[in-house]
């Protein structure tokens, strides 16, 4: 394990990948970008390490040693809200979907090419930082409220239990009430890609999100899909 001990104003990332090279050759791109960086190698201690670091943002492998990324994503989010980036050497879609529904902000296929990894760390970042900038804001749909500077959400009072990513499409979705977002514009802001025709993981937070906020998955009412374009948030459902 390699620690970084840097100025506390720096980004600090926290890669969980036993490639030792690949590790080695990350951190020292990341902190050549001005990134402050730990890397362990053991999937093990993952969870112990982000839940005690609390890093800005987390980069996980997939597939580790004595414990995988899905488990360490779906066992380390109750107590860590930040953006985790997992790294996935297969392309299939159901690894990225399992990624996902475990609470993973976005994945990057390996080899990763490291200016892909930067951008998509930085989109990451952005989006955690966007919502401080823009002051309070709270939106309220009935007994639905959401606010966008504690990144909190809450149904009839009670708090959602809602992942970084899944409060990101939720917020984008209600702040544009009323009006239907393209796959296309959702991907352009929450992921800065082109939308390839293929990827499935809007689709699956969507679902996610629908009984968290007291919607009924297969008769919608609040998110509706609207076919061949894309998602659309009902102001007054």
């Amino acid at each position: 394990m390699e620690h970084n001990l840097e100025s506390s104003d720096m980004e600090h990332v926290l890669i969980i990948e036993d490639d030792v090279r690949l590790a080695e050759l990350t951190r020292d791109y990341l902190e050549a970008n001005g990134f402050q960086v730990t890397v362990e190698a053991e999937g093990s201690r993952g969870v112990e390490q982000i839940q005690a670091l609390q890093p800005d943002l987390v980069i996980l492998d997939l597939m580790l040693p004595g414990e995988d990324g899905l488990s360490i994503c779906r066992r380390a989010r109750p107590d860590y809200s930040g953006p985790i980036l997992m790294l996935t050497a297969r392309t299939d879609d159901m690894d990225q979907v399992l990624g996902l529904e475990m609470g993973a902000d976005d994945y990057v296929p390996k080899p990763v090419q490291p200016r892909v990894l930067l951008a998509r760390m930085r989109a990451l970042l952005r989006r955690a930082d966007n919502t401080e900038q823009g002051g309070d804001i709270r939106l309220s749909f009935g007994n639905l409220d959401i606010d966008s500077a504690t990144r909190e959400a809450w149904l009839e009072g009670d708090r959602i239990d809602l992942t970084s990513a899944e409060f990101d499409l939720l917020w984008l979705l209600a702040s544009n009430a009323g009006r239907v977002l393209t796959r296309e514009e959702i991907f352009s802001d929450l992921r800065g890609i082109k939308y390839d025709g293929q990827d499935r993981s809007i689709d699956v937070r969507v679902s996610r999100i629908r009984p968290k906020i007291g919607d009924d998955p297969n008769h919608p009412h609040r998110i509706k899909t609207v076919r061949s374009k894309g998602y659309l948030f009902v102001k007054d459902a």
